[in-house]
């Protein structure tokens, strides 16, 4: 593998890995740590699960020798993708810190309900979140902070792929074509 096809691979390698890293820490939370996502927090994950196939295809067409163009279009496309992620990640930080409102629906996601006796059992277990208050902090930032950073810093990423100079052809190469 030449120089230039490994680093057109390497912005799609560190959105993919960083992107599955981060989603796979908020189910982790979720599944081992007892964390219950409120719905803003369940919109949040969306873009990962649109932004990660798109880097992982343009990892995979860099991977394959596709024309840069195509990894590239893909991490413009994986980039606008995450920028959405970050919107979502600041405006849930904000309505957590008491800077703008939140959501007036927001508050929880009870599983439905078949009749009146179902409904009178899960009252008892029901917990409803809140897209206000956040659950866990790290250095001031909740879970919607952290999300808004790495979606931020998955923008960086993609677009810096997708947008830095062509790598020179090797001489030889370019000796070849001729």
């Amino acid at each position: 593998m030449d120089a230039s096809r490994r680093r057109e691979m390497m912005a799609p390698a560190v959105v993919s890995v960083v992107g599955l890293a981060t989603i796979a820490t908020a189910w982790g939370f979720e599944l081992i740590g007892g964390f219950i996502p409120c719905a803003l927090c369940l919109q949040e994950r969306v873009p990962y699960y649109i932004g990660l196939p798109l880097a992982v295809a343009a990892l995979l067409a860099a991977v394959a020798g596709a024309r840069p163009t195509v990894v590239r279009m893909l991490l413009v496309a994986a980039g606008i993708t995450f920028a959405y992620g970050a919107y979502l990640g600041i405006y849930h930080a904000g309505a957590e810190w008491g800077w703008w409102l939140g959501p007036a629906d927001c508050g929880g996601n009870a599983p439905a309900v078949a009749d009146v006796d179902d409904l009178l059992g899960q009252l008892d277990n029901i917990r409803v979140v809140s897209c206000t208050a956040a659950s866990w902090r790290l250095l001031g930032l909740s879970f919607a902070g952290w999300n808004a950073v790495v979606s931020i810093f998955l923008v960086a990423v993609a677009m810096w792929g997708a947008f830095r100079p062509l790598a020179e052809e090797p001489a030889e190469v370019a000796r070849s074509r001729a």
